[in-house]
């Protein structure tokens, strides 16, 4: 069961405590977060509710677990540009993607994630990602050859949000590890892991009984999510030993001067270089 506070506002009457808000009905639903799908069915639905009951809404998922949902812009704003501590990540959602992604600057949080988002701002400088679009390029260029093939061959719909997710892990495996999976044109098991992440962590946000890490474990969706983890780290764990032992091999002036021929340096040689700079500091 879902439970539902709403005040309604108008646009530009968002007070920034819950405590100053208007005091609106108290609508029970059940089973809410199953008629919530990314579909447009799912969005609609969604738009329908923030008409009908405002641009701030409290769900209550269950008595514990309450879910701020803001639906104007400029409600939004003062949210968007709030320090780390005032506007807080879903630690529920989050602790999912754990056993994924670790505890990286996509879920750490407070002091943590701002003195890791300070260092990392500079490696994502217009002047050095410049040299990366040629590689963007490239990718979006397979994705329109795709199209164009399927288009002769009398497809008429096309899934977008397949294509383009599998030209954006293209371009991040190139940027990233210099790694060619050709993912948009054959089938890749890491690429499929990936999608089946997601995929499951989204399945299991709308499946209240297994946020228990006990319970989610014991079921085949579990299972899968841990095999899939399992399959993405090997990979990941495979390409940074492989590079790590290029390092001391060619030696840090010669690798350099390789990379500048090519005049990008992957994502994953700038941590190993900043390590080994380190190292020897």
């Amino acid at each position: 069961a879902v439970g539902w506070d709403s005040w309604g506002s108008g646009p530009g009457l968002c007070p920034a405590s819950p405590s100053l808000w208007p005091p609106g009905r108290v609508i029970w639903f059940l089973f809410v977060p199953l008629q919530i799908r990314s579909s447009e069915e799912g969005l609609l639905y969604t738009q329908g509710l923030a008409s009908t009951y405002g641009d701030v809404c409290c769900w209550w998922v269950g008595p514990w677990h309450a879910v701020i949902r803001i639906f104007h812009p400029t409600c939004i704003k003062p949210v968007l540009f709030a320090p780390a501590a005032i506007a807080p990540k879903d630690a529920v959602f989050y602790s999912f993607l754990k056993p994924w992604l670790g505890d990286g600057l996509l879920l750490s949080a407070g002091d943590k994630w701002s003195r890791h988002r300070r260092m990392l701002t500079p490696a994502f400088h217009f002047s050095i990602l410049k040299p990366y679009v040629k590689i963007f390029n490239d990718s979006v260029n397979i994705m329109h050859a795709k199209w164009k093939r399927l288009a002769l061959e009398g497809s008429a719909h096309l899934d977008m949000f397949e294509h383009i997710s599998l030209m954006t892990l293209d371009s991040l495996q190139k940027c990233v590890f210099s790694f060619n999976s050709n993912c948009q044109e054959k089938p890749s098991e890491y690429i499929a892991a990936i999608l089946e992440l997601s995929a499951l962590v989204t399945k299991r946000h709308q499946q209240i009984f297994l946020h228990v890490d006990f319970l989610y474990h014991l079921t085949p969706d579990g299972r899968r999510f841990r095999r899939a983890c399992r399959l993405v780290h090997d990979f990941t764990d495979a390409i940074i030993q492989e590079r790590r032992r290029t390092l001391p091999d060619q030696g840090l002036d010669d690798f350099l001067k390789a990379k500048a021929k090519v005049k990008t340096l992957d994502f994953i040689d700038v941590l190993l270089l900043t390590k080994v700079g380190f190292s020897g500091i």
